[in-house]
């Protein structure tokens, strides 16, 4: 919900040249590659030295071992990866917006309506169908997304916690040579993927008289 929430509040903002710093701001970070985001994160989060923990020790809180404890280390990749897509998301969202017919807002306005009801009850049923598709977009690579990011993020220490499929493939395929064992999975990646599309689609259809097709 993180990139509706975002075109939501930049859609709100009617001073352009700030708007356009905002929108600016909060896309850049999607043009980065993973390998500087990673090193931005790791020096960020490091236990010697880094931000967060220099932080944390002037308020005499021992240092957290962030990307090396199983527990830290999902919440490091979570908020890593809202930090540099979260923005780029919004785009879809903002031209579905900016698509919806402003008689209605002003109509709202003459009844009395005030700024919340109008995006309950005009700008989230106008971008229902591109939420929708955006959310079966994301199911579709659920299983494929993050590879990189985790790659170059984890280590040994946290792979119970940090491995999906694809890094799981990627070090048993192509470190261990197991080629038709990597194979499967990826054909079982595939059909989880497909099925969780079909399925979102088919409930969408029957409890919310939306779908894609």
């Amino acid at each position: 919900p993180l990139p509706l929430i975002l075109a939501l509040m930049i859609h709100e903002i009617h001073f352009m040249p700030f708007r356009r710093v905002v929108q600016t701001t909060v896309y850049l970070p999607h043009f980065l590659s993973w390998v500087i985001v990673g090193g931005i994160f790791s020096n960020i989060l490091a236990v010697n030295g880094g931000l967060v923990n220099r932080m944390l020790g002037h308020f005499g809180i021992a240092p957290v071992r962030f990307l090396m404890d199983e527990g830290w280390f999902r919440e490091g990749l979570v908020w890593s990866s809202m930090w540099k897509e979260a923005g780029w998301g919004t785009i879809v969202y903002l031209a579905a917006i900016s698509g919806l017919e402003l008689q209605q807002y002003e109509a709202a306005v003459i009844d009395g309506a005030s700024k919340w009801k109008q995006i309950w009850y005009i700008t989230l049923p106008g971008v229902a169908n591109t939420i929708i598709l955006v959310l079966m977009m994301s199911l579709g690579n659920l299983l494929s997304n993050s590879f990189e990011q985790i790659l170059i993020m984890y280590n040994p220490a946290v792979y119970n916690t940090a491995d999906v499929i694809n890094t799981y493939v990627y070090r048993h395929g192509v470190g261990m040579m197991e080629y038709g064992y990597s194979s499967a999975i990826g054909l079982f990646n595939s059909l989880v993927g497909f099925i969780l599309v079909m399925s979102t689609n088919s409930l969408c259809r029957r409890y919310l008289d939306r779908s894609i097709w």
